[in-house]
Formats: C-alpha cells, structure tokens, sequence
C-alpha cells in the first residue's frame, strides 16, 4: 500500500495527512508552541502531539509509516517516542539528527492533557490542522496562563508537585531560564530549592544532556551558579564544592570557586572571536577558529561546548593538592594530574561519550603545560611545541584556548594588558607554529626502524622508537632534513644514552 505520507512536503503536512486519515484529534503541545509564539521559528526536529486516543498502537503505526523507530517514554502515562533518521542519503558523518516525534495520549480532554505539563510556557496546544494557518495564534489554547508568562518572561511551575512527578525538570528549568532569557518566579524557585535533592534520581544521561544544554549558550557561568544557589550543582559535580573558600597565591584574583566560574566565563570569550575588544583582539582568531570551534565532537555539543566543560573542572583537584610551602608560598602539586582523574570518573558516570571524556580529561591534564614550555621568559622551542602537539592530540588547541581562558580567569579586574598581550603573543607562537603543514606529514621517515637496527647492529626494544622520535623531533623543528642527517643525529644520540646492541645503557653511563 502507498502511504499518505509520501506526498505533502513538510512533516506537519504529513502528520496532518496521517491523523486525519484516522480522524483522531491532534495538538501540537509544548515548546514547540512556546518558540512559535516567541517567534523562534527554527526548522522543526523535535515535534511533541497530544493525541485523543492510544499512543502506544497510533506510534507504533506511525513509526511503521514513517520509516521510523518506537521507543516507550512513560508506557503508564501513555507516552511514546517515534524517532527518524537524518534526511538525505549518504554517509557523510555530519552529525545531523533526525526528527524525534513525542506522542501523549489521553481520554478526556486536551487541557486534562496540558495540567500534567511542568511549566505554563510549556501548557499551550495548537490544533494540528491550525498550524500551518496564518491565524494559528488565535488557535491557542492556554488554560493557564503561558501566554501572560512569555510576556513578563517567567518561568512558573504549573502545580507544586511537577518536580516530585519528574525530577528531571528541576535542570530543565533552569535551561529553559538561560535558553529564553527569563527568570524563574519566586515561588518556583522555592519549589526548585525545596526539591533539589530529587535531581539524584535523575538517569546519568538526562542529567548529561541537561547540563550539556545548561553549559552550552552564551552566559553558562550565571547558569552554573543557579544551579549552585539552587541546591543541584552539588548533586551534580559535588568535588566541586571543595573550591569554595579556597585561597590561592596573589597572583589569583578570586579563590578556587570564583576563578572556576570566571574561566568558564572567559572560555566563551576566548572563543567568540575578537568581538571589537581590546581584549579579545589579542586572540589568535582566524577565519577558521570559528568553523573549528562549531565542530560537534561529544554528545550533539560543539567544541566550545566541551571546553567551557574543561574549564569547570580543570582546577577540580586544587583543593586536595594544596599545601603551603616552608617560604610561604602556595602551591597546589599534582593537582593537573589529579583533577584529569577526577574528570575521567565524574563525566564517565554522567556517560559523556569516550571521546568527550577523553577531550576534558586531557585539556585538564595538559592545561598547564603551555605556560610551561616557557623558559626563562623565553618563546618555546619547535622542539617543545612539536611535543606539546605529539602529547595533546586532538585537544592540543582547545587546551591552548583553555591557557587563555585560565590566565583571563586568574587576573580578574586586575588584569595587566601588556602582561596578557605578551601571554597571548605567546600562545599565538605556539599555536601557529604548531599548526603549519610539517614537512614530515606528507613524506615518509627519513630513516626507519629497520634501517637504524641494521645500520647498528640493534635489536628490537623501545629504544628503537625513542631514536626515530627523537629523529622526528629534529625533523619538525627543522634541524635536519637528509637520511644521512638524520643517521647522524641517531649514532650521536646512541653514543649519549650509552646504548649497547639490546637497547640497555652501558654500566659507565
């Protein structure tokens, strides 16, 4: 049979098609509603219905006539997910996502539907067969006062049991506040601090995608310290809470807390271009920062996403590590080392993905490693950034734009511009340096491992690999260029380390 379906040309049309070939009586309910009314009308990817009738066996025929897949979302309240692929054909890997259509049923009425939502701003419906109209806002339904509530821009929770039925709108609420640029109404806010704890009953990845979502627009530090006045953020990331009132030497203007949220405040601005400032201007920022930092790498968020992420836990370990030393200086060893494990087991229990993880833990690990290939106030070496790049890997630059925000997040008000015009002059060395085509990546080695054994007389052992990137270290710095540099360069490294034939060091060296 030819479904109905293939012929209008939008989703609406076709799930209009769909419900009235069955004569069932459709809303559109929720955010949908809510960002039509405010006037964000982004192309439509998560559609949410409240349908007079079965969810389970209307999802299950719509999941079938769409191409699509059925997931339950709450089988005793009668609600059901219909998720389809990424339009288009191709493997391209774009990390596009498909429509996610959410059916709830009910038997009485639509506003016996709408009085179980969480917010007024999300209790409105729009008759499915209205939408498309030039009127649709006079098709409204708005039983509570959403409408009002986007005018004042409040968030209002609908009854006081919202967050006790669904812990997990206690985040939503304050993504919702940061999304839309409202506050969330006196009484709510009670509602949220008397209700905080629920948020541990909250699954790790709902909790991950809403604190990604929290994190992820512009403004996430006022967010993050929400959360903390509201009661969640220790329920969230307790090791945190260590860094309150932690002091630190004088060249930090803020504790360990307030240096956090404020590297997380610079993290977005070292990563928004130059934004017409004299700070921001000393940025390296090219016509591609911005493509790069748009890059979806972990869990639908971008590279700025992450990285803010990284900067909220990449002092997590100060805390632990700090001791005050004999001449009275402050230092917090290890705390790099530290903090990357203590990043690796938080996100992995809130089920950021691996390559997520990975990319935290290590800005976390490496994050002071820019600042120090410095020497003697000295730029770094090609050699040095050559390891700094081999070490880092895929975050090599994220953790240097993660050294901005660091250094930005210490200053403070006292922030010196020549002083961080010559740290960013520094950074820019390293991360264009770093980044130029080598010579090496499109040409072979100059010398191999079977080269050296043979030439030698070595065998096979570690030593083997310590020669050739030793060989590469002087290649990328430009130091040499031939096969016979390069075995040069070998037999004097031999002769220095005190090699014999084993790879073992002679007993005189």
């Amino acid at each position: 049979m030819t479904s109905v379906l293939h012929n209008p040309s939008t989703m609406i049309d076709r799930l209009i098609a769909f419900f009235n070939a069955r004569d069932v009586e459709t809303h559109v309910v929720g955010g949908m509603v809510r960002d039509r009314l405010l006037g964000r009308n982004s192309e439509v990817g998560d559609i949410d219905l409240a349908i007079k009738g079965d969810a389970v066996a209307l999802g299950r025929e719509l999941a079938e006539e769409l191409g699509g897949s059925l997931a339950p979302l709450s089988v005793p309240r009668g609600m059901m997910r219909v998720a389809l692929p990424p339009s288009g054909q191709g493997d391209e890997g774009d990390g596009s996502n498909g429509t996610i259509i959410d059916l709830s049923g009910y038997s009485g009425d639509i506003e016996s539907d709408l009085a179980r939502r969480d917010f007024t701003i999300n209790a409105m419906a729009i008759p499915l067969r209205e939408w498309q109209g030039d009127e649709f806002s006079g098709a409204v339904l708005d039983p509570f006062g959403g409408r009002r509530d986007l005018i004042i821009k409040a968030i209002r929770a609908l009854n006081p049991d919202v967050f006790e039925e669904d812990p997990g709108r206690l985040l939503r609420a304050v993504r919702l506040s940061g999304e839309l640029g409202m506050r969330i109404e006196p009484d709510t806010v009670r509602l949220l601090m008397s209700n905080a704890e629920l948020v541990r009953r909250v699954s790790p990845d709902r909790v991950r995608d809403e604190f990604l979502k929290i994190l992820a627009p512009q403004g996430a530090r006022g967010r993050i310290e929400a959360l903390d006045q509201l009661g969640m953020l220790k329920h969230i990331i307790p090791e945190l809470m260590a860094a309150k009132g932690v002091d630190q030497p004088r060249m930090h203007y803020w504790d360990v807390w307030g240096h956090t949220l404020h590297t997380v405040q610079a993290a977005e601005g070292v990563t928004g271009g130059h934004q017409n400032s004299p700070v921001y201007f000393c940025v390296p920022w090219t016509p591609d920062s911005e493509a790069y930092f748009a890059e979806v790498v972990s869990d639908g968020h971008t590279r700025r996403t992450i990285l803010k992420l990284a900067a909220l836990f990449h002092d997590i370990a100060k805390p632990q590590t700090k001791t005050l030393e004999p001449d009275g200086r402050t230092r917090f060893f290890g705390h790099s080392e530290q903090g990357a494990e203590v990043a690796e087991r938080r996100l992995t229990e809130l089920r950021l993905s691996n390559r997520g993880v990975d990319m935290v833990s290590g800005m976390v690990l490496h994050h002071l490693r820019p600042t120090g290939m410095s020497n003697d106030g000295e730029w770094p070496t090609d050699r040095a950034i050559y390891r700094y790049f081999r070490d880092t890997g895929g975050v090599a630059v994220d953790t240097l734009f993660l050294c901005l925000a660091d250094y930005l997040g210490a200053k403070g008000p006292e922030l010196s511009h020549p002083e961080w015009l010559e740290h960013a002059k520094m950074i820019s060395h390293v991360l264009f340096t770093g980044t130029r085509e080598p010579v090496a990546a499109n040409t072979a080695r100059l010398v191999s491992g079977h080269d050296l054994m043979s030439r030698f007389q070595l065998q096979p052992g570690s030593h083997i690999g310590f020669l050739l990137e030793t060989i590469e270290e002087a290649r990328a710095a430009g130091e040499i260029e031939t096969q016979e540099q390069a075995l040069e360069l070998a037999a004097a490294t031999i002769e220095s380390q005190g090699y014999s034939r084993d790879g073992s060091r002679a007993s005189s060296v």
